[in-house]
């Protein structure tokens, strides 16, 4: 399976037997709530509103939207509210989370509480996927949130995460370009050489139910017939569907120049845990929240 853009993602979701259920830490946010309710709205999720609760109603009634009363857990302090919100997990009471208005830092620490939280072993990573109004396909990149500058090891489980996220949304074997200025190895250039050892790896049958290839440049990787004007040959060029940036930085300009410059809609996703993440910045649109919540459910 291939998502050509956010609506066919939609749909599958809504042709699932039950909706998934998502906590919402420190619900007492606008554009969170208008999100929510519009995924409710359209058959994808059914929200858990954790946090203030006089704020949440006020903002649901300003909305024109309604609740049960069993759908909102008073919870004052938005520390409070990740916490209960990862309980609520664990207890099976919701499928995923979303960060309301609460600080990155404040949800993740309740994510990875050793004791208490979400932890998989594996390395926690951002997962961006974007609708382009030039290319046939979603797009997703990676990692653009949470990593910093990824070694070797980082970067593979970072492209596992992303593997394993898109297996669980329906696809068979994503196409991966492990992203560098140039398609040569430079050994001055570390992503080239690491963009070698990764697609090594993949050669040798470590990393599975994907095809890596790398270094490879955005432009061989989007464009087939900048590709062959080179001489570069690989299934991945023109039909890539993971972007492996090589830091934080580069896959964060990435996505954003998309968006900002490129027209792309985009919506992003925690991974790593022990269920995905809507974790969307606090600039974000209701539009953006609803694709990541429509991605979330997708993939639990």
């Amino acid at each position: 399976m291939v998502y050509e853009n956010f609506n066919q993602l939609k749909t599958r979701v809504q042709h699932f037997a039950e909706r998934k259920r998502v906590a919402v830490a420190a619900a007492e946010e606008e554009h969170t709530l208008e999100a929510v309710f519009h995924a409710r709205r359209q058959n994808i999720i059914e929200p858990v509103l954790i946090g203030d609760s006089q704020t949440i109603l006020r903002y649901i009634e300003k909305l024109g939207e309604s609740v049960s009363q069993d759908a909102i857990v008073h919870v004052a302090d938005p520390l409070e509210a990740a916490a209960r919100a990862v309980t609520m997990i664990h207890d099976q009471q919701a499928d995923f989370l979303m960060k309301g208005k609460i600080q990155t830092a404040d949800l993740l620490r309740a994510v990875v509480d050793r004791k208490k939280g979400l932890r998989t072993g594996r390395i926690m990573s951002h997962v961006a996927f974007l609708e382009l109004p030039t290319y046939h396909k979603l797009l997703a990149v990676t990692d653009g949130g949470m990593v910093l500058y990824p070694h070797l090891d980082e970067k593979r489980y970072i492209l596992e995460n992303a593997v394993s996220l898109m297996l669980n949304m329906g696809y068979e074997q994503p196409n991966v370009a492990v992203l560098a200025a140039v398609e040569t190895v430079n050994p001055k250039m570390q992503e080239t050489v690491d963009a070698l050892r990764l697609k090594h790896l993949y050669q040798d049958g470590e990393l599975k139910n994907c095809v890596v290839e790398g270094p490879i440049s955005y432009d061989l990787a989007m464009c087939k017939e900048s590709a062959q004007i080179k001489g570069f040959e690989s299934p991945v060029t023109g039909e890539v569907d993971i972007m492996l940036a090589p830091n934080i930085t580069a896959g964060n300009l990435m996505a954003k120049a998309l968006v900002f410059s490129g027209g792309a809609k985009m919506a992003g996703v925690i991974v790593g845990a022990k269920i995905p993440i809507v974790l969307t910045s606090r600039g974000s649109s209701a539009e953006e929240k609803f694709f990541s919540l429509a991605l979330s459910a997708s993939a639990v």
